[in-house]
Order: structure tokens, then sequence, then C-alpha cells
């Protein structure tokens, strides 16, 4: 078993409630032994029938993950590009360089900017033993999520993309990923510029029904200090 080297000393709900999605990376490389217990996390994950059909794919600093991850560099550009115009992130408090909104166009920036920079990106893939269907990513998404509460326990951080989906017929070939494993996500790992946590989330009782679709959970209330966000869609109005 790995032995597990928590740099911080957090406990697994601090963990929950301090992972962020990171976006920004130093240089520094990752050392094998703390990726293996990062992997060794995301393989305890359940799965169905406990089929263990999870495959995880490393990119980190050999010339055909280089070019790997120009790829997908390349295509998290376009997108953004895309999404940065199609959202308005230039308009309204955009324009403001000190709004929460010209804060996510600039991390996102320099996130696509230097994706090939990011010392590990990791493919999560899903060995497929019967024809595509809605609920194949229960199979996957869990172990995504352990590797990430992994990576924040030891000091690095990560986030969970799709930026592979767009060049996916040219990185099959160039990686060997067989026609019979669907590429789940794309998580670039590294240490953070900058910390984690905690996350703003909407507020528990907006997010939480007892018996009934919009009846309130009066039990359910956040921890004292909880800071939070009213991002997302509106709140369901109550009975």
């Amino acid at each position: 078993m790995v032995a597990t080297r928590s740099v911080l000393g957090i406990d697994l709900l601090e963990g929950i409630a301090t992972t962020r999605a990171i976006r920004r990376f130093r240089p520094d490389p990752i050392p094998e032994a703390d990726l293996a217990t990062m992997l060794f996390a995301a393989t305890r994950a359940p799965t169905g029938s406990n089929r263990q059909t999870g495959r995880f794919l490393l990119l980190r600093d050999d010339p055909v993950s280089l070019q790997a991850k120009q790829l997908i560099g390349g295509a998290a550009r376009s997108a953004w590009d895309a999404k940065r115009a199609s959202d308005g992130y230039e308009d309204g408090s955009g324009a403001d360089p000190r709004s929460p909104k010209a804060r996510t166009a600039a991390a996102m920036e320099h996130f696509v900017d230097h994706f090939a920079e990011i010392p590990v990106v990791v493919l999560p893939c899903l060995v497929r033993y019967r024809p595509p269907h809605p609920t194949e990513g229960s199979n996957i998404y869990p172990a995504c999520q352990n590797l990430l509460l992994a990576a924040r326990a030891l000091g690095y951080g990560g986030v969970i993309t799709m930026w592979h989906s767009a060049v996916e017929d040219e990185l099959r070939p160039l990686l060997g990923v067989p026609d019979g494993a669907a590429m789940a996500a794309t998580i670039p790992l590294g240490v953070p510029v900058g910390h984690h946590g905690p996350v703003r989330r909407r507020p528990l009782d907006e997010l939480v029904y007892d018996g009934a679709w919009g009846r309130r959970a009066t039990w359910a209330v956040d921890p004292l200090g909880t800071r939070h966000t009213q991002a997302g869609p509106p709140e369901t109005p109550r009975p």
C-alpha cells in the first residue's frame, strides 16, 4: 500500500470543503511517489459490480506526452476564445480588472496559454464492457474526485476539464488509446500558484430538499463562518 504523505495535515472533511479548481500551476515536477499516492486514492473509488474499469493515462515530459499536451492546449485555447466572446467576459463588470468576472477570465487566459507547461496531465479513461450508455460516467468520475482530494492533501491541485474532446481523434492514435476505451476527462495537476479554499457555494438550505421538491430542510445549516456565492440558477420557489 502506498504511504500517504499529507504535508498540510488536513482531515477528510476539511479537504472536501477546501479543494478548489486550480488552473494556475508552478513548473515544479511532481515526484513519482506523490503521483503513486494520488493514483492509489483514485483507484479506491467504487465502480459498478467492482469491475474496476478505470485507467489513468499520464502525460508528463516525454516527447509524445508533450505533443499531446500541445494538442490539448490548442483545443483549450480555441474553446476559451469562443466562450469568452459568447459569454461576454469583456463586457459589463468584466471591464473592471478587479471584478470576479475579470479575475476568472484572467485565470482562464493563463490556464489555456500555458497548458503545455503543466507538469502532469491525467487522462482518466473507462474500459467499456458494454455499449456506451448515459450512466457509464459513474464508473470513472468518483475516481477523478478522489484524485483531486488526494492532490489537495499533498499540496497539489487540479481541475476536471473536457479539453481533450475536441482533439480526441488525434490523441487516440498518438497515445495508442484503443477504441474500446472512453476518454472521460482531462485533469491537469501541479503545485498551485496561490492556495486552496475554502470554496464558496450556495447556502445549504437552498440546495437540500426534505421529502419533496422545494421543501426546506430546516436542519440543513452551513457550518459557522461559511462564505457563500449566488452563482448558478435562481433558488427554487418554496411551497
